[in-house]
């Protein structure tokens, strides 16, 4: 069985806009670009403040036109590592892209694709 470091009943800390969700609420349809792409953040929280990340990804997308994978990479293995700091992300849009960029040894995560596929890691792919 594999083990964490985690406690148990660990709770989730409060939301701060932009860092680990995306900072725009979906509300107009014309300028929401939350209404295409959504981001979730786990790692040195300080430093996924500070840079923003979530809005990072979801503005490199939508602003700048990058693939979702390239934007969620430069964010957390660019941005946050020029802080000092360590994790991943999980990112989706509207098509449903995947990309579950991290810059530590391992990263749970799981997805299911449009056509119905799923799956679960925790390592990178050899």
């Amino acid at each position: 069985m594999l083990r964490t470091e985690k406690k148990p009943r660990t709770f989730r800390r409060p939301l701060v806009l932009g860092a680990r969700w995306p900072s725009r609420p979906a509300g107009r349809a014309e300028d929401g670009f939350a209404l295409r792409n959504i981001a979730r953040i786990t790692g040195w929280g300080e430093c996924y403040i500070r840079a923003a990340v979530a809005h990072d990804i979801c503005a490199r997308v939508a602003y700048r036109g990058d693939a979702l994978a390239v934007a969620a990479d430069a964010a957390v293995n660019g941005e946050v590592v020029k802080l000092g700091g360590d994790g991943g992300a999980i990112a989706l849009d509207r098509e449903g892209n995947i990309a579950m960029p991290f810059n530590t040894s391992g990263m749970y995560r799981a997805w299911i694709k449009p056509d119905g596929s799923r799956g679960t890691a925790v390592f990178r792919d050899p």
